[in-house]
């Protein structure tokens, strides 16, 4: 254990020791510390009143609404966002889920012709010691130009920096005897050790906010960009944002959000499945916010998923923002003359063609052979670098279209697949990894988060299967696990004997998760507050080598 003052911070994973003193010197622990130390009380009051709100709105059984306290903001036509710098006027085709941690990948991202990289500590990552180092580290490298034939970071795709969300801790320091905030300890050491040099290459510093869920968050993150720009003697508004929209009560407050950051906006981002979560994570117990098989019933082109891309497109261009959609997770198979290769790219198309012509500035993608068909859809059907000139007019977006939930049922599929998907991320958790392929697209957190909702909700309300009437419960998913185990094994290539354990554990863990009498608000942070995830940490560390003694220095 390191200790320096207010500050205590685990040694260094095995292998990484180089990394871990280059990101850990004393005057990084200095900053870091300050940074916490300023800050921690308000992440402390803004997750708090995010429990205070879920309380109200179980008992009221209130519906949201925009904001009657700050309708002088969203009725005043005069304000607009600071303008962008030229690095982020087109915003076309990001790279997304591109876990900072793998290094092959990132150094693809960094040759690709993408506008950008979603640089993701959060939903594509798993926060391990080791995975948060090595993440951390390697953006260091790209940002000074030390990766072997790579662009310089002036001529590469853009880093869109995505530190954790505030529903995550860092275990591995602390400060005045506290675990610090997850977005904080990835934010402050990304900052602290690139930002001047990526400001002077004019290519940042630019980032991604994860799960906000009300103007206050957004608030809180605006005090954060000034403290460290002033901190670290930057200009005042260098820091670009781009706010992602993943929860229904944020959709109420898109204005708010961008009013209180914007002299560092960089435009709010729409997606689907955190999205579409969020109904269960606030209203699933209610009957009528019962959402249906998402494999048959949901996508973006249901009525509450199209106004709230509608309303985000709508409200960023009023304010001068980009708006940018979300990430197209198929991928492409190997052989481009095959008929799936074609259909891939015939769904993708279709989507994305949805989402350039609601008026989106850019989405992303995780396959990199999806850029350059991508970048040639919008140059096809959008004209220059954004569509901040299509004010979306057109349209008026109430409460009721955001709430409305898609009718349809439940399948025996979709059962199986939310199942399939579920256990699979716990177990590629307990195998430090974020994200993993299944059934020709990759999944991550916010699949799974999906998935295990719906489980839970079916659950919950004993929906009966439009395949022949059976009713969902416990008994019934125990039944398909076990139906599964075999597909399961398949899917992560189980050969050994610690593989089926692993297996098994995840199979366990997601039962657990699914069956819970009150719905744990987020599967990362159930998973990064449970011992078993923990140990499964120490025992990696204890394979790569004998666990060295811990000093206090």
């Amino acid at each position: 254990m390191i200790w320096c003052q207010c500050v205590e911070l685990e040694t260094p994973p095995s292998g990484l020791e180089r990394e871990f003193h280059t990101l850990f010197n004393s005057d990084a622990l200095q900053f870091l510390s300050e940074l916490i130390s300023t800050f921690q009380a308000e992440v402390d009051k803004v997750l708090n009143f995010r429990v205070l709100r879920k309380v109200q709105l179980d008992l009221t059984r209130e519906l949201p609404g925009f904001l009657k306290d700050t309708a002088h903001i969203r009725n005043d036509p005069s304000w607009r966002v600071s303008p962008v710098p030229d690095r982020l006027h087109c915003r076309h085709v990001d790279v997304g889920d591109l876990s900072p941690c793998d290094t092959q990948r990132l150094i693809m991202g960094l040759k690709s012709t993408a506008q950008g990289l979603q640089i993701d500590f959060d939903d594509g990552n798993c926060p391990t010691y080791r995975n948060q180092i090595k993440g951390i580290y390697n953006v260091y490298q790209a940002v000074h130009n030390q990766f072997q034939d790579v662009p310089p970071i002036s001529q590469a795709p853009v880093l869109m920096l995505r530190p954790r969300a505030w529903n995550m801790v860092e275990h591995n320091m602390m400060v005045n005897g506290r675990e610090v905030p997850g977005p904080l300890f990835d934010f402050g050491l990304l900052m602290f050790h690139n930002a001047k040099l990526i400001l002077q290459n004019q290519s940042g510093p630019f980032f991604y906010l994860s799960k906000v869920e009300s103007y206050m968050e957004a608030r809180l993150w605006s005090q954060i960009f000034f403290w460290t720009e002033k901190k670290l003697g930057l200009p005042a508004g260098c820091i670009k944002a781009t706010v992602l929209i993943e929860c229904v009560l944020a959709s109420f407050e898109m204005e708010e959000i961008l009013y209180e950051l914007k002299e560092h906006s960089a435009g709010l981002n729409c997606g689907i499945w955190d999205y579409s979560a969020s109904f269960v994570n606030k209203f699933g117990h209610r009957a009528d916010f019962l959402l249906p098989d998402r494999s048959k019933y949901v996508d973006m082109e249901k009525r509450f998923l199209h106004s709230y891309m509608d309303l985000l497109v709508q409200t960023c261009h009023r304010r001068g923002a980009l708006a940018t959609g979300g990430m197209a997770a198929l991928l492409l198979p190997g052989d481009k003359e095959s008929d799936l290769y074609k259909t891939a790219l015939r769904t993708v198309t279709r989507l994305k063609l949805l989402e350039i012509k609601a008026g989106v500035d850019g989405f992303m993608v995780y396959d990199m052979d999806l850029i350059e068909p991508m970048q040639k859809l919008f140059q096809l059907h959008s004209h220059g670098q954004n569509q901040l000139l299509q004010l979306r007019e057109d349209i008026t977006v109430t409460p009721e279209d955001l709430l409305i939930m898609p009718a349809g049922g439940v399948t025996q599929y979709g059962l199986r697949y939310n199942i399939a998907v579920g256990v699979l991320f716990i177990e590629a958790w307990l195998s430090g990894r974020g994200n993993f392929f299944y059934l020709g697209k990759v999944e991550d957190s916010a699949t799974a988060e999906i998935s295990r909702s719906q489980v839970w909700q079916w659950i919950r309300h004993q929906v009966r299967l439009e395949d022949d009437g059976t009713v969902v419960t416990r008994a019934l998913v125990s039944s398909l696990v076990e139906g599964l185990m075999e597909d399961l094994k398949a899917a992560i290539h189980c050969q050994t004997s610690r593989d089926k354990q692993r297996l098994m554990t995840a199979v366990s863990m997601f039962l657990e998760i699914v069956q819970k009498n009150d719905f744990p608000e987020f599967l990362t942070t159930y998973l990064n507050l449970d011992h078993t995830f923990l140990s499964s940490q120490s025992q990696h560390e204890n394979r790569q080598t004998d666990a060295a003694p811990k000093a206090r220095l």
